[in-house]
């Protein structure tokens, strides 16, 4: 229902902005030119009387409708809900809709089907009364726009202050998110460090939260000390940022300097390309391909390589983010003003000097923000760790060995049935803000980078 109430105010809309236009063309007549407001925007200020007000009406009915129609269910059928637990009385309402809906109920029984038809009857007259109640206000809007439509009303005016109340709406919802984001990884975190010292967190060298299940079960105080993890991530990403910091900064240097228009042209959708194939797919190729030539490579040398090992992981994931250091470069390197390569070349420097001494100092900037990026998706990743590092929590800086990562643990914490009290879950939050800090200093020196020497060259 809500979908097809939506359709029916884009056309409403559509159709509400083309008859004000043009009642808007029919008022002014000859004397467009001195009308205070273009019949565009007396069109759009159709369309958002006519939209705006209905569907944000139909957003909170959504909402609240819903948990109306539950608490006349269980006012109704209070007898068969009581003495129930909470869990209870939510399997009773959701086996009711099932039913109401065509689903399959999980313990059918009388009461529940009886529940389900007055759910469906209910579902029904909320949404003739929801229709009802959204095409009356969108027909009200439309008219209140359509007696507004004169030759000096300021339509303009209200639709930018309609637009400019979008766009701070928009920024509300993305700060509001991330403190939101913050926030629930904090008040989470507070209740592991409850459970968990805050040092043996964050100074502990055992990994193993999978034993704290049960009180009555044997080793179940676990062990939550992260230094594993996170020597483990460091460790990938440094491997990963040493193969695609290079060969992404040369190919940047090369595509913008020394190749031709044509090769250009071919080269570098070909290059981005790598940035459109799926992460499960790099964790095949590091899994079947890469791990085993580097097992076979080492053994050939007489060196121990686990079949799951960091160097695998990390020269697959730096073949991944080649694409995010090399476009991205690139853009900034062709953004370097051709005033500084012809002022270099004026003074009898080479095109490699010109490159060592001017461009890259003057776009080092976006270099910087560049790696950056390839940095924090290196630390994000978890497909690839997954199947060419493994899940074991060592701590050890041999990349030849088997390592495992932040999110990698992150995921395994919070796969299947987890009881969110228990200090085995709460480890992920934890282990997220730890993640969330870093990322942030790590946006804190690149940002002071980036003003030190726009400063410079700007």
């Amino acid at each position: 229902m809500f979908s097809t109430l939506l359709a029916v105010l884009v056309i409403a809309a559509i159709v509400g902005y083309f008859a004000a236009r043009n009642r808007a063309y029919a008022v002014a007549g000859d004397k467009l030119h001195g009308m205070h407001s273009l019949p565009s925007f007396h069109g759009a200020n159709m369309a958002i009387w006519v939209a705006i007000p209905a569907f944000l009406v139909m957003c909170v009915w959504a909402v609240v409708s819903p948990r109306v129609i539950d608490g006349m269910v269980l006012s109704q059928y209070s007898d068969a809900v009581a003495g129930l637990s909470t869990l209870e009385v939510n399997s009773f309402l959701r086996d009711a809709r099932a039913i109401a809906f065509g689903g399959i109920a999980s313990f059918p029984n009388p009461e529940r089907e009886a529940a389900a038809e007055t759910i469906s009857a209910l579902a029904f007259a909320n949404n003739v009364i929801m229709a009802a109640v959204i095409v009356t206000i969108a027909v009200c809007g439309g008219l209140f726009a359509w007696g507004r439509i004169t030759y000096r009303a300021r339509a303009r005016h209200h639709v930018e202050g309609a637009l400019k109340i979008l766009l701070m709406v928009c920024s509300a919802v993305a700060i509001m998110t991330t403190i939101g984001i913050v926030m629930s990884l904090i008040f989470e975190s507070i209740r592991f460090f409850g459970k968990v010292p805050f040092q043996e967190f964050l100074f502990g060298l055992h990994w193993s939260p999978q034993t704290a299940l049960r009180a009555d079960q044997v080793g179940s105080s676990g062990a939550f000390g992260a230094i594993p993890l996170f020597v483990g991530t460091l460790l990938i990403t440094v491997i990963a940022i040493s193969v695609a910091a290079p060969v992404g900064l040369l190919a940047a240097i090369y595509l913008s300097d020394y190749a031709g228009p044509k090769f250009r042209a071919v080269a570098k959708p070909v290059l981005e390309i790598l940035a459109g194939v799926p992460t499960v797919v790099y964790g095949f190729f590091a899994a079947l391909t890469v791990a085993p030539f580097f097992r076979n490579t080492g053994e050939s040398m007489g060196l121990t390589v686990s079949s799951e090992s960091a160097l695998a992981a990390g020269v697959v994931m730096g073949i991944m983010i080649i694409p995010f250091v090399s476009s991205l470069s690139d853009d900034v390197i062709n953004a370097v003003p051709q005033s500084l390569r012809d002022g270099s070349a004026g003074l009898g420097a080479t095109k490699s000097e010109t490159i060592r001494k001017v461009i890259l100092p003057a776009a080092l900037p976006g270099i910087v923000s560049a790696l950056l990026l390839a940095v924090s998706r290196a630390i994000g990743e978890t497909m690839i760790v997954v199947m060419a590092a493994g899940l074991a929590a060592n701590l050890t800086i041999n990349p030849l060995e088997a390592v495992t990562t932040v999110t990698v643990q992150i995921v395994t914490l919070l796969v299947g049935d987890q009881e969110f009290d228990s200090a085995k879950t709460l480890a992920a939050f934890a282990l997220g803000l730890v993640l969330f800090c870093v990322t942030l200093c790590l946006n804190f020196v690149a940002l002071r980078v980036v003003q030190k020497y726009r400063e410079q060259y700007d």
